[in-house]
């Protein structure tokens, strides 16, 4: 149901913003307008401002203001719909819904309602029932004071298997979309029951504060218990395009013009008590593309904070490549061995924090030390695959100048020649325009034909499935950290042309993050029952890899996880992709009449097949062999 759109204009034009903030901020009167202490942020001098005749508020220290629904929306992080309703009841005004089956945005309202009204299921749970008693505990003993649980709408999910499922049951909730949102699901008796249990709860919110989705967090790590329980994809939360703490944060970052990226809910939940208010975090999962322009609607300066062991450095530099790619302005904290930012920011206290700000190093300077770090400057060829890789990142900045400026940063570092560093960052520039340029002559093709009324082949429309595909998956979720490592540095996700097979090796990209990639923890990860039966059948039956197995001269049944299998496999994903790729061009040049296409894509099937036979061990010829 929706709120009728003149309902909220006259509850709106009916509300005195001064009689509602003065229920929550000590005003006085100055001049035309009343002035307080600000809610949003600690301040000596008051400089909270609202204004009777034009209805609005504004504070001129943190830079928050707007209308009396934003004020309660911001100040009791509650969502849009629920504001109104606050005020309604406050004037006393009955609320007319409007009710259309067929309006999309009637049936989403469903979807947040059904989570808020979870969420304050939660938090009474928490804050004043008996049974929550161990995690307001647990809470205490984290330094959570009161007012901040009450400020990011934490809460309790209690033992038992129906708590939940029953207050909904006596709510008349919808059960079916409660279970699409991940709070309850089917047991193998085809029983609802509670997907979250004994774990203190954490809403994610929209960016505007309505509550999409649920993390979940056990008390104490326990074996075969996955740490966090995540919601799962639905109508209303899309993993990838949420930050946790952004709705609290966004105006901070605004102010300050920069944003701090941390990896956990009590990361982010920890600073913002202690006054550092423009964090966000990637919601435990690996940061992603649609997660930066996202936050890049708010600033474009950020510093990455993640944990110290080994899991948090890589986390760390896949995440400042994608920041690089969108133009952010990228540096990284590191703090002290051991800690994280929930324990420092509590054992140390903000000052101490705000010093380790302060000598933030940008994305090369952090590069190198972690290089350092491993070694591989007391040997030559692990230097010079040190200094490619450095190279390699400072090629995803677009600013020339800023790039230039950094280059001879690198060749003063290392005592190189400028012109050398140069010439390994044409070849890294020339490489991925001419991967550019391959995409431009395809979507060409495809406009040719469009514009002449051509169908291309279906074997050029449609993606082919590799046949190695399988086997990767099951050697992914093998829980060999060498296996994994290795196919994750030889092959991109987005190489995989199974969607559920992409979904899957996320998975297991998320769990080598954290370095829980046992079978077991990346399963409790599977959202799907489908894919979660996939995967146990696959790991634990016999499995025939292909047809074409035998032709790359190895035995179709699989005896044994080794470590050049795993390279075997990932060089067969490769020559079948070259294939493939060579089949389309050929495909291609059969459809067009574009003579110069012909010469780029001819030119291009030579290199491929130089790269499969520099696969294959076999020497490439210096003529051409078209």
């Amino acid at each position: 149901m929706r709120i009728a759109e003149q309902k909220i204009d006259e509850i709106r034009n009916s509300a005195d913003i001064v009689d509602i903030i003065s229920g929550y901020v000590q005003l006085k009167k100055r001049g035309k307008n009343f002035i307080g202490s600000c809610p949003f942020h600690q301040e000596k001098t008051p400089s909270f401002t609202v204004s009777e005749d034009k209805q609005i508020y504004h504070c001129f220290g943190c830079g928050n203001g707007g209308k009396v629904f934003k004020f309660l929306m911001e100040f009791k992080n509650i969502s849009f719909v629920e504001a109104i309703e606050e005020v309604a009841d406050h004037l006393g005004i009955k609320i007319e819904y409007d009710s259309s089956p067929s309006d999309q945005q009637n049936e989403l309202e469903v979807y947040f309602e059904i989570n808020t009204f979870a969420a304050r299921f939660f938090s009474d749970c928490l804050l004043k029932n008996n049974d929550g008693e161990e995690a307001r505990e647990y809470l205490k003993r984290r330094k959570l004071k009161p007012q901040t649980q009450r400020t990011f709408g934490i809460g309790f999910a209690p033992h038992g298997w129906n708590n939940f499922l029953n207050h909904a049951k006596s709510n008349n909730i919808d059960l079916n979309k409660a279970k699409q949102l991940g709070l309850i699901d089917l047991n193998d008796k085809n029983e609802l029951y509670d997907k979250f249990r004994a774990r203190i709860i954490f809403p994610i919110f929209s960016p505007n504060g309505r509550v999409i989705a649920f993390g979940g967090r056990v008390f104490e790590n326990q074996d075969n218990v996955a740490k966090y329980l995540n919601s799962p994809e639905s109508p209303v939360y899309s993993k990838r395009r949420s930050l946790y703490g952004l709705f609290h944060s966004k105006d901070e970052i605004r102010k300050l013009d920069k944003a701090i990226l941390v990896e956990g809910y009590m990361d982010l939940v920890s600073l913002f008590q202690a006054g550092v208010k423009n964090v966000v975090a990637s919601s435990g999962t690996s940061l992603t593309d649609e997660q930066v322009q996202l936050l890049s609607r708010f600033t474009k300066n950020i510093l990455v904070l993640f944990d110290a062991d080994s899991a948090g450095q890589k986390a760390a530099l896949r995440s400042i490549e994608i920041l690089l790619k969108q133009d952010f302005e990228v540096k990284v904290i590191t703090l002290p061995k051991g800690e994280d930012p929930d324990s420092f920011i509590n054992n140390f206290g903000k000052e101490q924090f705000d010093e380790e700000i302060a000598r933030a190093q940008n994305f090369l300077e952090y590069q190198t030390s972690q290089f350092e770090q491993q070694g591989m400057f007391e040997d030559p060829a692990q230097m010079t695959k040190a200094i490619r890789e450095l190279v390699r990142t400072l090629a995803l900045v677009s600013d020339e100048l800023k790039r230039n400026l950094l280059m001879k940063t690198i060749s003063k570092k290392f005592g190189l020649r400028e012109k050398l560093i140069e010439s390994e960052l044409n070849t890294v520039l020339y490489h991925s325009k001419e991967k550019e340029i391959t995409q431009v002559n395809r979507q060409a093709v495809r406009v040719e034909a469009q514009d002449k009324n051509l169908s291309l082949p279906l074997s050029v429309k449609q993606q082919t499935e590799n046949p190695y595909e399988k086997e990767l998956i099951r050697l992914l979720f093998s829980g060999e950290e060498k296996i994994v490592t290795y196919i994750f540095d030889n092959v991109a996700i987005e190489s995989f042309n199974n969607m559920d097979f992409r979904k899957l090796a996320e998975i297991v990209h998320s769990g080598l993050d954290e370095e829980k990639i046992s079978p077991a923890d990346l399963i409790e990860k599977i959202d799907s029952k489908e894919l979660r039966s996939f995967i146990l059948k696959l790991e634990l039956s016999d499995h025939v890899i292909s047809k074409n197995w035998d032709e790359l001269s190895y035995n179709g049944r699989i005896e044994k996880d080794t470590y050049e299998h795993a390279m075997e496999t990932v060089r067969s994903f490769h020559v079948f992709q070259i294939e493939d790729e060579i089949k389309k061009n050929n495909l291609l040049i059969a459809e067009s009449k574009d003579e110069r296409l012909h010469i780029e894509l001819l030119k291009r099937n030579k290199e491929l097949q130089d790269d499969k036979k520099s696969l294959l061990g076999l020497k490439s010829k210096n003529e051409f062999d078209w």
